[in-house]
């Protein structure tokens, strides 16, 4: 049976945030005692963490049982937190750069998520706590005061791969199902050990979209986000997940399945979308990434517009015949933009992104290769995300 329903923000009034905010001081002020006491004796602790106006941030940690308790956030050194009289512990860092952050805490040699915080990365493997450091400007994945789009979510059996399964969709501000009016359709592929929800969870996908079409700078598109595994293996905790060739082309080609046989065509039938190539793009990241090429470019008749990201693939090449077996110079008629992006600093795929540009190039294939600062990780790809969405489809009437 479809099910489909939007999904509301969490919204936090002043007043409740003012509160969390006095109640979080008197816990780190030694002189408050009293405003402590109510704290820890509140059914409802303060919200962690804390973020000040100059960009620092504060961490709680209730449990007066610990011996140790240890802030581990991407970016920074791990760092001790204090405890006080009262059994909180807390430790302010910063000022950070803006940016979304993930972090976890060691509780005496124990990964702990932070259970005051709501907000967490949604992953198979690596779930971890986030908090947002905003800009001033704020940047393009913060919730700003535009009209925002709509995100759905849908359920559907698979009969591809046997399972039910789960896609996202997108759509922009002023959309109307019932209206003549069609729109561009982008689909956008998590990554490995992601879920479907990762780009609009993790990646604020939709807080990107709404800020550049606010700013006149995106054309409004719809964006559809699958569920990118198609060989259930590849996400076993005790198997060889992509790392095994023939797991990995397994996967690839039933997902391509279900892209291009069930979730594309619902697609087709649930929204106002342009059906034709020149309208329909597919971007992603990391195992994504080499599903968005692959799919793509081995799928020129469906998609002139692909993005790879961070772009993990079968082989680390030099030779890349084997995932394109049929392209050539002739196909750059057909491709309206082939961008190929990756962290400079990026462990793990770096080497076989640099080997792809190296063999597109001497193809003669035109691309558009983007090396930015950075790993493998979505502040890169949050920054991606809104270079190339600005380039999509403004060729088009």
């Amino acid at each position: 049976m479809q099910r489909d329903f939007e999904i509301p923000l969490p919204q936090v009034s002043r007043r409740e945030f003012a509160m969390q905010v006095a109640l979080a001081a008197g816990v780190l002020a030694t002189g408050s005692t009293h405003l402590a006491r109510a704290a820890v004796s509140w059914n409802q602790l303060p919200v962690s963490p804390l973020v000040h106006a100059d960009r620092r941030v504060t961490f709680l940690f209730q449990d007066a049982g610990a011996k140790t308790v240890i802030l581990e956030m991407g970016g920074i050194p791990p760092i001790p937190l204090k405890k006080n009289v009262h059994g909180m512990w807390a430790v302010t860092v910063g000022p950070l750069a803006p940016e979304i952050y993930t972090y976890a805490f060691s509780v005496d040699g124990a990964r702990v998520l932070d259970p005051l915080n709501p907000w967490v990365k949604p992953n198979l493997f690596y779930s971890a706590s986030m908090v947002l450091v905003p800009g001033n400007p704020p940047s393009l994945w913060q919730d700003c005061n535009v009209p925002h789009g709509v995100v759905h979510r849908h359920f559907y059996h698979s009969k591809v791969v046997g399972d039910n399964r789960d896609y996202y969709v997108y759509t922009p501000p002023g959309y109307r199902g019932d209206s003549s009016q069609k729109y561009p359709v982008l689909y956008l592929l998590h990554g490995y050990s992601d879920l479907a929800d990762a780009w609009t969870k993790v990646g604020r996908a939709n807080f990107i979209l709404d800020n550049l079409i606010a700013q006149g700078k995106a054309r409004k598109m719809i964006v559809v986000m699958p569920l990118g595994y198609g060989d259930l293996r590849v996400i076993s905790r005790t198997g060889p997940g992509l790392g095994q060739p023939q797991l990995y082309q397994s996967n690839l080609k039933k997902f391509q399945a279900t892209l291009l046989t069930e979730v594309m065509p619902r697609i087709a039938r649930q929204y106002r979308i342009h059906s034709h190539r020149d309208q329909t793009a597919i971007a992603g990241l990391s195992m994504g990434g080499g599903e968005s090429l692959s799919v793509g470019l081995n799928n020129l008749n469906r998609f002139a517009w692909i993005i790879g990201m961070s772009s993990y693939l079968n082989t680390n090449g030099p030779d890349f015949s084997s995932v394109f077996p049929t392209l050539n110079k002739s196909d750059n008629a057909r491709i309206k933009l082939l961008w190929i992006a990756c962290g400079k600093q990026d462990p793990i795929v770096a080497k076989a992104n640099h080997n792809l540009d190296a063999w597109m190039t001497a193809k003669g294939i035109k691309f558009t290769p983007v090396w930015t600062p950075g790993q493998h990780a979505f502040r890169v790809w949050r920054g991606n995300l809104s270079t190339f969405a600005p380039l999509l489809f403004q060729s088009q009437a």
